[in-house]
């Protein structure tokens, strides 16, 4: 069962929907009141009484244009005010009494103050208040103070006022929902701009495990292919190093596909992401791997932000990986971590051939993900060839991350 509430909504939404037959039902009911009206003496002994007067022909055709031209009152609004004041100015003045064609004036004055902006509303108002109120002070049977006088003057004031107050709601309306979709794109904006700098992070790790794995499989096969027939024993230990590469490889990937897991997901990883902590466990994979590799730390112990430590960890693995593939069998690789104020300089040298280094600079995602993490950071990175040969990479952190997160 409905209740009146909803049934006044559904007239609404009716009326809204066809706005020409309410204004044509308004123009009948303002049709009525004023040849209703028309029967009335203003000038009773008692007040207005009915049966005692016949409006003319002339009131009654002036009544019948004001209510017709009422019908058009949204489509013409300034027009139709004009006619209707106009009208209503012909009978004040022929009138005696005069038919209340006026009161079609004071809708068409509601309208036009409802549909226009407030410097509109109150220049044409004004106007319309005066010509009205003086062409029936000085044009009437009565006295110019009389109350039917005073009332034109009041109610065409009222429906300035009203139309002004109408337009003002619906434009705070207006404002709020306008207001409430922008706040709404917005959020979608923010959770589409949250999605793809997820997805890059997790490409970007998949980028940095695989390359490197892959790398060092690649190459202890090679190894093991090599010295298969005449060195049995160093086959089996190259394979070996096969197999714990492929062995981290997966687990890696395992954590980081576990990423993509809903929350409520069984086998959710545990482990920790890979740090500084464990660097020397990285370039031991590389030193098995055929890379020398020194290392020289000075970041004097301090435990960097878990972005800024994870970051570190994989520009080291990603420029290492580059190295051993790029830089030739011959090349060795330096890398330094060096705590210098509020930051940590990562740097990674080699002495490989500078025309196979500079080709890592344009070709795959390498060089391209460690830059976006060290932006993503707030840091910088630079990266090129070394004069008399090699490559750099150089990535300056800083240990006090956006987040506000301090070392």
């Amino acid at each position: 069962m409905t209740s009146f509430a909803d049934r006044v909504d559904r007239a609404k939404g009716r009326l809204r929907a066809h706005p020409l037959a309410f204004d044509a039902a308004l123009a009948s009911a303002v049709l009525i009141c004023m040849v209703t009206g028309s029967f009335a003496d203003p000038n009773g002994p008692h007040g207005p009484t009915f049966g005692t007067r016949t409006p003319e022909v002339r009131s009654a055709l002036l009544i019948l244009v004001a209510a017709g031209a009422l019908v058009f009152r949204r489509r013409h609004p300034m027009a139709v005010l004009v006619v209707t004041a106009g009208v209503s100015v012909v009978e004040l003045v022929a009138g005696d009494p005069a038919a209340p064609v006026a009161m079609s004036a004071v809708i068409a004055l509601y309208t036009v103050a409802s549909r226009t902006d407030r410097p509109t509303t109150w220049r044409v108002g004004l106007l319309t208040m005066g010509v009205l109120t003086g062409a029936a002070m000085f044009f009437g049977s009565g006295p110019w103070y009389t109350q039917e006088n005073l009332g034109l003057f009041a109610w065409t004031g009222m429906a300035a006022a009203a139309g002004d107050a109408v337009r003002s709601r619906r434009a705070f309306i207006d404002a709020i929902r306008e207001r409430a979709e922008r706040a709404e794109r917005t959020r979608e904006e923010e959770a589409r701009r949250r999605v793809a700098e997820e997805r890059l992070r997790i490409a970007r790790d998949l980028h940095d495990v695989v390359a490197h794995h892959i790398a060092l499989v690649n190459v202890q096969a090679g190894v093991a292919a090599h010295v298969m027939d005449k060195r049995p024993d160093q086959a089996k230990e190259a394979l070996a190093h096969v197999r714990e590469a492929s062995r981290s490889a997966l687990d890696e990937l395992r954590a980081t596909v576990g990423l993509l897991r809903q929350s409520g997901d069984p086998e959710a990883p545990t482990a920790p992401a890979p740090g500084l902590a464990v660097l020397d466990e990285l370039v031991t994979t590389f030193r098995q791997a055929g890379l020398p590799v020194e290392v020289a730390r000075a970041d004097d112990g301090v435990t960097p932000p878990a972005a800024v430590d994870l970051a570190a960890y994989r520009i080291v693995q990603e420029a290492l990986t580059n190295v051993q593939k790029h830089a030739g069998a011959e090349a060795k690789a330096e890398v330094s971590v060096v705590r210098v104020g509020s930051t940590l300089e990562v740097t990674v040298l080699d002495n490989g051939a500078e025309a196979e280094q500079s080709s890592t600079d344009g070709g795959g995602h390498g060089l391209l993900g460690m830059r976006e993490r060290v932006t993503a950071l707030g840091g910088r990175l630079s990266a090129g060839p070394r004069y008399g040969g090699g490559f750099r990479i150089q990535a300056i952190l800083p240990l006090k991350t956006r987040t506000g997160e301090d070392g």
